[in-house]
């Protein structure tokens, strides 16, 4: 199969496309072949060796993948060849064929394509994560950083559908009108004006009870000071590329909880949990509640393309490469 590997840390311009072996099942495994796989900034950590876990190389990288079941293993019972499929992998996605435990495969709801689905389970699955386990009650003021990324995108539509009054916040108005078609009620362009001052305006001074950050940097402490009492501040991801030192008096002053979310790690250690997000994910998305948009696919032999779209922090919602056939 056709894979794409990480043969050194680095920039993405060190990956190299490499024909490998066919990957096979263990015994509570499937093994499936991918259409479609998304690109995380995770992704750009992972081949930097900047992660949180790091993989020595090779290995091929890539979280999220979608496409059709063509073997299981022997203990696996909820799957059978020919089923359309979402796979939560920990590595292995940018290739033409993948092997995930059934523990973490996904049935692919009826209304996605390969596209759409391959882009959802990371994205989404983060931010509900998130979200729900921070106690989101309907009626709460949600900050979204990030908003038109992939997984401020599904943080806004998310929120929204969780009852919430939802401010968007990003750094062009090209941005926020992407982060608006998700449900946003407000927009921040934050290239304009400071946070800070712009969440004041936007709540009349009662500032917001949930802060999602994906991004860190500069707008994190100004994030931090616009939170309500008793608020919650959701530690995301650093795409800026800039973890922050927060001065903690803020929280204290507030009583306010800064809460961490590692989405995978969560899932492997509470599989019962991630299996009860993803039937209320598949719910919303049946019903149309939610509706994960893939805005950029390319093929695999334009990874360079698709990477530099993301590191250039120039993406609107979820990229893709195409492994096979959409």
């Amino acid at each position: 199969m056709r894979a794409l590997v990480c043969t050194e840390y680095g920039d993405f311009d060190k990956l190299a496309i490499e024909n490998l072996d066919d990957p096979v099942p263990g015994d509570n495994e499937i093994l499936f072949d991918i259409r479609a796989a998304a690109l995380n900034f995770a992704d750009l950590l992972s081949i930097a060796g900047k992660y949180q876990v790091r993989t020595p190389p090779p290995f091929v990288p890539g979280n999220e993948a979608a496409g059709i079941v063509t073997a299981v293993g022997t203990n696996v019972s909820n799957f059978q060849p020919g089923d359309r499929v979402i796979g939560a992998l920990r590595g292995g996605a940018f290739a033409e064929q993948a092997v995930v435990d059934e523990r973490f495969a996904l049935p692919m709801p009826d209304r996605l394509d390969f596209e759409q689905a391959a882009g959802y389970s990371v994205a989404y699955g983060t931010s509900y994560h998130a979200l729900k386990q921070a106690g989101l009650q309907p009626g709460e003021r949600v900050l979204v950083l990030g908003a038109a990324g992939g997984v401020g995108y599904a943080a806004v539509e998310l929120a929204k559908a969780m009852g919430a009054t939802v401010i968007a916040a990003a750094s062009t108005k090209e941005k926020l009108a992407f982060a608006t078609e998700a449900g946003a009620d407000h927009g921040i362009d934050y290239s304009e004006e400071p946070l800070r001052k712009a969440v004041g305006k936007l709540t009349g001074g009662l500032d917001v009870d949930v802060v999602y950050d994906p991004v860190g940097g500069d707008l994190a402490e100004q994030a931090l000071r616009a939170i309500a009492w008793h608020g919650r501040y959701l530690v995301v991801g650093f795409a800026s590329g800039t973890i922050p030192c927060l001065p903690l008096n803020l929280a204290l002053l507030k009583e306010a909880s800064i809460i961490g979310t590692w989405y995978g790690t969560w899932a492997a250690q509470h599989p019962d949990a991630f299996g009860e997000n993803a039937r209320e994910l598949r719910a919303m998305v049946e019903s149309g509640k939610i509706s994960p948009r893939c805005s950029a696919a390319f093929e695999l032999d334009a990874f360079a393309e698709a990477f530099g779209l993301l590191a250039g922090r120039r993406a609107l919602g979820k990229v893709v490469l195409r492994m096979r056939d959409a």
